[in-house]
């Protein structure tokens, strides 16, 4: 049976471990609301002091890290589930599957995607990267992806394109379902389609059609 003593070591680090995770949510939500927010406002809002942010963060960069991490992971687990037979339903879909863990970690759109943290960004989202690449190359080699840019540069212009939409969606709040069917077709746009071709695939694809299933919240 634990002691006294166990149970009084135990509570401050379960303390501390609550207040890192009210930490993070609020920096989520008040940065991905204004971007330039100070210290004191996340630490307001997530019912602290600014010295027991410190307690847990030397600094802005330090937090900021702690958050792309946190986001990155949600978006490689949202993508690692994403696949299709049809190459171009896949890059769609790993779109789309971004966009809904976007909205729940809108910092990646807010912040992480702006200097200094975009190159740290990219790097944690490396498996995204590389499970677009693969969805690219089938696509190519089936004939459903244009076959003009080499696939390599193909899914990097892809990954731009979904890139400007969540940029476009941070400065000017779009709506979710506008937001999420502009990722959907910028990326088939780029990847070779036309907007006719691009609408008519999205529309008759249920996995594209329909509204996202909701997340758990960040």
């Amino acid at each position: 049976m634990p002691s006294v003593t166990d149970a009084g070591r135990r509570t401050p680090r379960r303390d501390a471990a609550e207040n890192r995770e009210s930490l993070l949510v609020a920096a989520v939500a008040v940065l991905s609301a204004s971007p330039d927010a100070s210290l004191e406002a996340i630490a307001a809002a997530a019912g602290l002091s600014r010295r027991a942010l410190y307690g847990h963060f030397a600094n802005r960069d330090e937090l900021i890290a702690a958050l792309i991490e946190r986001g990155a992971e949600r978006l490689v687990a949202a993508a690692s589930a994403t696949d299709a037979d049809d190459a171009r339903v896949a890059i769609a879909l790993l779109g789309a599957r971004l966009w809904d863990a976007v909205e729940h970690v809108r910092l990646l759109a807010g912040v992480a995607l702006r200097a200094p943290y975009v190159e740290r960004a990219a790097d944690a989202l490396a498996p995204v990267r590389e499970q677009l690449a693969a969805f690219i190359r089938r696509g190519v080699a089936d004939g459903t992806v244009r076959e003009d840019i080499r696939p390599d540069v193909l899914a990097r212009l892809v990954e731009e394109s979904a890139i400007a939409v969540l940029a476009e969606a941070s400065r000017h709040d779009l709506p979710d379902a506008e937001g999420r069917r502009l990722v959907m077709l910028a990326v088939l746009g780029t990847a070779g389609l036309s907007w006719r071709e691009a609408g008519a695939l999205v529309a008759a694809t249920p996995e594209l059609a329909t509204t996202h299933p909701h997340t758990e919240d960040s």
